[in-house]
């Protein structure tokens, strides 16, 4: 069986070649760079063949290996720019794309999982798949009602591949630590350990994806399919089709990333405040835009484009939402009180009890970071992100002192690398985007309390008061606020990233 290597001996193999390659490169750049070859050339081919070598084994054992090279592929933004080019074409391919698993192993796990007449469920089916990606891969079909559906399909021995690889990747997290600068790989891998069992349970998907999709049913700006049907290793939604987020990262005009970037930047604060959920796998993969609702009554040259959001195998129960604390911690070291944020870090446990630190400098560390959030609109690019992550990453500079006396607790853990993973997309984008204008609508704490019970009397007179009595006819979010630039034509895309 082709589909997926699941033998371990197999698996490991091929992942502990990677680091023997890497030493096996360095040394022939070495030979290059004796035999009269430039050093910056030679360093540019030791990266090309680093990067193919990297993302064609991640690609190939999908898996725990595969499902690193996505979360990976969100922070290339941070990479010098001489070395960040031969990286950016193999993280992409990761993105949307890997080698599928046969058609008659599809088969036979629709048939364990459905029934042996599962093809009566569908009107169509279609065996070459639309996406194969880490665990699973999506067909396009035709539900028996007629509609347009995704078939999600998990790998068999998934579970399995994910722990080996993970476990594997692991013992080696040091070396693939000058990827990324400033960031630390193994606490990544750890955290993806311990959600392997969420990752392959389909019921929890469906269940959150669903919630989602009832939520934002009416949304003008948030489109997420619903589900159709679910069991294990199986899950069908309606079908989206769309514009990927990695074609407007790549061919989009300013205006298309402008709009992706505000519709990404609402839906990760909005989220967990209208859901109580936090989707925690965003990379470029899992986001389309769309045309506007062809239902609407408002003109063409009037409607907004849509953020499509899909893959919901990752999320964080966030019951009351964000944690206010991020709101609060946000809105004083904005206002400069360095004691009060020290205090609440300290509080909260990001400053441990046998450990001291000057305030200021907590400041200071924390103000460039959270700079997108202090003015009305901020353009998001590589080169500041490339600039904050060298401040942390480089042993001499104080930031990167202080930065490894903080400390993350475990309840912030996913919420922090999804924000990084974000802001990582929208640098990216190279989006301008209202940040500060979400902060306020979504996030607890970030306005003033007197700002906030002002805005809460003022929404409960809107509830009280009838469209007529307002003089117009919709109540709901006027969508989008960014700029009216259409994307380009949507082209047919998977309903649900594969995993």
């Amino acid at each position: 069986m082709s589909d997926l290597p699941r033998k371990a001996v197999t698996r490991t193999a091929k992942l502990a070649a990677l680091p023997l390659g890497f030493a096996g490169r360095a040394t022939w750049g070495l030979g290059k760079r004796i035999g009269g070859k430039s050093a910056e050339l030679v360093a540019r081919e030791v990266q090309q063949r680093t990067a193919d070598q990297l993302f064609k084994v991640l690609g190939e054992l999908k898996g725990g290996a595969m499902k690193l090279g996505q979360a990976l592929s969100v922070f290339e933004s941070a990479l010098p720019e001489e070395v960040a080019g031969p990286y950016r074409a193999a993280l992409t391919k990761l993105q949307e794309a890997a080698p599928p698993m046969p058609s008659g192993t599809v088969h036979a796990v629709l048939a364990e999982r459905l029934g042996e007449d599962w093809r009566e469920l569908f009107l169509e089916f279609e065996d070459k798949p639309s996406a194969a990606a880490s665990i699973g891969q999506v067909h396009r079909a035709v539900w028996h009602d007629g509609r347009d559906v995704a078939v999600k399909v998990q790998y068999p021995g998934a579970g399995e591949a994910l722990l080996s690889d993970l476990t594997q990747l692991s013992r080696f997290a040091r070396l693939l630590g000058p990827l990324i600068p400033g960031m630390d790989i193994k606490p990544l891998i750890t955290e993806m350990r311990d959600r392997v069992s969420e990752e392959l349970d389909y019921e929890q998907e469906a269940r959150s994806q669903q919630a989602h999709a009832e939520e934002f049913a009416d949304d003008p700006d948030v489109v997420v399919p619903e589900v159709v049907h679910q069991s294990a290793q199986v899950l069908v939604t309606e079908w989206m089709d769309g514009v990927p987020l990695s074609d407007v990262i790549a061919d989009g005009s300013t205006g298309q990333r402008d709009r992706a970037g505000q519709l990404l930047a609402r839906f990760l604060f909005s989220g967990p405040a209208r859901t109580g959920l936090l989707h925690a796998d965003p990379h470029p993969g899992n986001f389309r835009l769309l045309p506007p609702d062809p239902e609407s009554e408002e003109g063409a040259d009037e409607a907004r484009w849509r953020l499509g959001v899909l893959d919901f195998g990752t999320v964080d129960r966030l019951p009351g939402g964000l944690p206010q604390t991020i709101g609060d911690a946000l809105r004083l070291a904005l206002g400069g009180d360095a004691d009060a944020v020290y205090e609440m870090l300290r509080a909260e446990g990001f400053v441990k009890d046998s450990i001291d630190l000057d305030p200021d400098a907590v400041l200071d560390y924390l103000l460039p970071i959270i700079e997108p959030a202090d003015v009305e609109e901020f353009t998001f690019s590589r080169s500041w992100m490339r600039h904050q992550a060298a401040r942390i990453a480089d042993p001499r500079s104080p930031a990167h002192q202080l930065g490894k006396q903080l400390n993350l607790p475990p309840s912030y853990l996913l919420i922090h690398r999804v924000t990084l993973s974000t802001i990582g997309v929208l640098c990216q984008l190279g989006a301008t985007v209202r940040l500060r204008d979400e902060l306020e609508s979504w996030l607890p704490g970030f306005l003033p309390p007197e700002d906030a019970e002002d805005a809460e009397v003022t929404e409960a007179l809107v509830d009280d008061e009838s469209p007529e009595d307002l003089g117009r006819e919709d109540l709901g979010s006027e969508g989008g606020q960014g700029p009216e630039h259409a994307p380009p034509a949507p082209r047919s895309a998977e309903t649900v990233d594969a995993g």
